[in-house]
């Protein structure tokens, strides 16, 4: 395992924090695939931190660790800091949705005596990739009483799993040989095979056996009927835990690192913090970004102005509008999310002079947006060359990142979003090979250096 300094590449002696950190950062991505998980899984991290529910303070002094849970999608944590608050804040923002395939509110049929889920995929996904794949499900469900149920199957050893069969080669060229990649696999093909042994109820009525006999799994397990998969919240993720990848064992794979790699060590870095930072320290940990931040619990909600203030008004004792948005205006945001990494396979889509490499570090990417720069924030160069300096003054090891060549496609983050209330905002987080697939590839290297990152900016920035 190496650095990069302005001098080349050197050798590290802190492989062994590297790899325990990134062993931990497994064991985080193993119990938080669906953003309830990571949320769930996060307050009970930040509290043995000594972080406590913000409702539970009327007033906040310097110092002070805080958390917010929004609908159970949202996790937001706050170090009060020396400085006057109305200078501004440090906000760290990530996603922790990821794409993933929902069960649709009616997904349960029979046909040849087999019983079948419908799914809606939720963001963008290669819907080949996610045939003859073992799935897990995870989610909740509204019962009618009003219980709330939590579901996992898939992810023990001694559970079931789920798959969405795929058609053998051998009668495959006429009904897929000639579809474009997109449409190997179609959104209404993906549906997921749940069982074949029918019920032994004797009812004449009952003509989907099988399907009954599900309802009766479902029934016993759960106390669910039929009509509450219209309110629950069902998710299947690719089953099993995350992976050391080579030989020496210097990359991770797993599903869900976009984005959970930036909300896990953003997350990290605010709780390990060692003293108490110049500025009031955020970590926003955001849903639905991965279909546009839409949504009560996605950044295009009001919700990060809505806690911004309630942390100004317990601060300062009183509260006024235009305090808030001199606190935004004056604040200063990293927008967290992953970049592409260079694949040698695939390196036709990159212009290598400005693309990302896996192992060389955090990337910093000053806009994103597709072709023209369209849906982006376009950092300014006083604040890039701002994060430059501190990036540097640390020893972190960072590179600069474009996503894919100008004509080729692009993608979004949140950054746009915190812009759009003043707070100035530059995108950084490490890169991924087979971004949004169901197994992704960092480098160990590349999420230290993130979390070392996002740490310094918290301290010092």
């Amino acid at each position: 395992m190496q650095y990069k300094n302005e001098n080349g590449w050197i050798k590290s002696n802190e492989k062994k924090e590297i790899f325990y950190f990134c062993d931990e950062y497994k064991k985080f991505l193993d119990l938080g695939k669906t953003e309830r998980e990571f949320v769930k899984e996060g307050v009970k991290f930040v509290e043995a931190k000594g972080f406590v529910p913000a409702e539970s303070k009327k007033s906040l002094q310097v110092g002070d660790k805080v958390y917010y849970v929004n609908r159970g999608k949202n996790l937001v944590l706050a170090v009060i800091g020396k400085e006057d608050i109305e200078k501004g804040v440090n906000y760290v923002v990530s996603h922790i949705d990821s794409p993933r395939l929902d069960l649709k509110g009616n997904p349960l049929y029979e046909e040849f005596e087999l019983a079948y889920m419908k799914t809606h995929y939720y963001g963008g996904i290669k819907k080949y990739q996610w045939a003859s794949l073992p799935l897990a499900l995870h989610g909740v469900v509204i019962l009618e009483n009003g219980e709330s149920v939590e579901i996992t199957i898939g992810e023990k050893d001694e559970d079931p799993v789920f798959t969405i069969p795929d058609i053998l080669p051998h009668l495959a060229a006429k009904i897929q040989g000639e579809r474009k990649s997109g449409e190997v696999i179609k959104g209404e093909e993906l549906q997921i095979i749940v069982g074949s042994i029918p019920s032994t109820i004797e009812n004449k009525e009952i003509k989907d056996r099988v399907k009954y006999a599900i309802l009766e799994i479902l029934n016993r397990d759960y106390g669910m009927v039929e009509e509450d998969f219209i309110s629950a919240e069902l998710e299947l993720v690719p089953a099993g835990k995350a992976k050391d990848i080579g030989f020496d064992r210097s990359m991770v794979g797993a599903y869900g690192q976009d984005d959970r790699i930036c909300g896990y060590t953003s997350m990290r870095a605010i709780v390990d913090l060692e003293e108490v930072p110049e500025r009031t320290a955020i970590c926003f940990l955001a849903d639905k970004e991965e279909i546009g931040s839409s949504g009560s619990t996605g950044l295009k909600s009001d919700y990060l102005a809505y806690i911004t203030g309630d942390i100004v008004e317990k601060v300062k004792g009183n509260f006024t509008e235009m305090m808030l948005r001199r606190v935004l205006w004056n604040s200063q945001s990293l927008s967290s999310d992953v970049n592409a990494g260079v694949d040698p396979i695939f390196k036709g889509v990159h212009d290598i002079q400005n693309a990302a490499k896996i192992g060389f570090g955090v990337v910093v990417t000053k806009y994103t947006g597709a072709r023209g720069k369209s849906g982006t924030n376009d950092a300014d160069a006083e604040y890039v060359g701002k994060i430059r300096k501190l990036l540097n003054d640390a020893d972190v090891c960072w590179q600069i990142g474009e996503l894919g060549k100008v004509d080729e496609g692009g993608g979004g983050t949140v950054a746009m979003y915190l812009a759009h209330l003043g707070i100035r905002t530059i995108d950084i987080g490490p890169a991924l090979l087979a971004m949004h697939s169901p197994f992704e590839v960092s480098s160990k290297l590349d999420v230290y250096e993130t979390y070392r990152a996002y740490k310094v900016f918290y301290t010092r920035g």
